[in-house]
Order: C-alpha cells, then structure tokens, then sequence
C-alpha cells in the first residue's frame, strides 16, 4: 500500500497493517508520494497451503482449521523485519491448533477489485474454514468511491459465504490521520472518507450476521498508530505494529469460538 489519495479532480502521483455509489461524491485527500524505495514488492503466494507453526499443545478435540488470508502489503508483512513470520496473518496463525493449515495471499498494492480476480479464486479452492479480508486503503488512496470500493469488497465476501464454510474476518479502516505519510493530507476530507469506507465494510456483518464479523482497527487507533508501530517508510506497520494488529484478529477470532492456541 502506498498512500497517494486524490483530490475530487485529480489523483495524487503515487507493503497499514492496513466501494454506495451515492457516497462517490466523498471528498478525497491529497497524499505526497513516498520515495520509490519505499514501494513494496509483490509477494507471490505459495500454491499450497503451509502447515501453521506449532509452539504449544492444542486444545483437545480442536476441529481442524484451515486458514486464507487475502489482502494487500499489510497482509503481506510490509515493513516487518520478516514478512513471512513477521506479518500479522503470520502472527494469527501462530495460535492456530495443531494440524491447522494457512495461505497467505496478500499481494502488495491490491485493490479490492484485483484481490477478488487474483486471490479469491486461490481462496475458494483452498476451502478456507477461516478467511481474513483486509482491503481499503490502497482503493482509498487511488480516490475510488465508497459504492465502487464496497461492490468490489461485497463480491469477495459474498463468494466465500457462498462457496465456502468459511468463518470471515473482515479488517475495518484505521484513523489514518496518526499515520505519518499522511501529514500533509487534508485531514477532514481523510476523516470522511475512512468514516464511508467503515460503513461499506460494516454493512457486509448486517448482511452476513452468522458468518462475518468485523475486526474494528478503527476504534483506539491512536495505540496502533504510534512512533513505535510505524515502520521507517512510514506507512506501513513495524514488527510492534503487525502485533497490535494480529492482536485484534485473535481477540475476533476467538470470540467468535475459533478454536486458538493460549
């Protein structure tokens, strides 16, 4: 993910951890590009699923989990000191039981309308009993109206409700504000357009009550947006960031009843 929300007339030039159309009209903030050595690297999912790491017994009788992770940098582990283990769907599956399986993937710079062309169908043919969905701020920054963005994002989360017995976590959007690549964007017009995105993603958990839920990053974003849960670039999330973050997921999931490792 690279910051570069545009303007009502015009985008800003351009891996957080991250559309109604009556709302399209939201006004968009103007993000400064970051130095091109900050743009992260697509990461190339692996084809089959790795068995999840394993540091402590697992509840008895745990029903196997199989879990898929579709998102953008934040997914990938972007600015962690390393992605693969280091990222917070990498840190969620850490406490899955023994025998549990996880996919990661996230592709670096995705849009809501890419993941589901390039990642949902790896999803669907892993049978995911757990999914993860973390996609907005790239769709954010690129200006792309809330109807666009959550019609892309709906499509996603539809189709593993459909074709899937999956249980989904959808990540909402953090206050964006506190992040410091964004300090010279128009803050109210930033603020209005997160509030939109939340609402598109919020809708998905009324339409899906008994299959989504929603993972608020939104709400005490100030302890996951700090000096210390930023990475050097400043956008992404830091090792102390993913955590804070994979810390949400858990605490979803295991209201939820997914059963997880203490």
């Amino acid at each position: 993910m690279v910051p570069a929300v545009r303007t009502p007339r015009h985008l800003f030039a351009l891996a957080i951890a991250v559309a109604a159309v009556a709302c399209s009209n939201a006004p968009r903030a103007n993000v400064p590009t970051p130095p091109a050595s900050t743009t992260p690297t697509v990461a190339t999912p692996s084809p089959t699923p790795t068995a999840a790491p394993s540091s402590s017994p697992a509840p008895a009788a745990a029903a196997i989990v199989r879990y898929v992770a579709i998102g953008a940098s934040d997914t990938v582990g972007v600015g962690a000191a390393d992605p693969a283990t280091g990222s917070w769907p990498a840190r969620l599956a850490a406490k899955l039981p023994a025998g549990a399986t996880y996919l990661n993937l996230g592709v670096s710079g995705s849009l809501a309308a890419g993941a589901r062309e390039q990642q949902l169908p790896k999803a669907l043919e892993a049978r995911p009993t757990v999914a993860t969905v973390w996609l907005a701020v790239n769709d954010l920054n690129a200006g792309l109206g809330p109807g666009d963005y959550g019609m892309a994002l709906r499509s996603i989360v539809t189709a593993l409700v459909d074709r899937t017995d999956a249980r989904i976590f959808v990540g909402n959007v953090p206050d964006l504000r506190a992040v410091p690549a964004y300090a010279g964007v128009d803050q109210a017009a930033l603020a209005a357009r997160i509030a939109d995105y939340n609402l598109q993603i919020a809708a998905l958990q009324r339409a899906y009550p008994a299959r989504v839920v929603v993972v608020d990053l939104f709400t005490g974003s100030a302890v996951l947006v700090s000096s210390g849960t930023v990475a050097a670039d400043g956008f992404h999330p830091s090792d102390a960031g993913y955590q804070l973050i994979a810390d949400r997921f858990v605490a979803a999931l295991r209201d939820a009843g997914v059963p997880l490792r203490a």
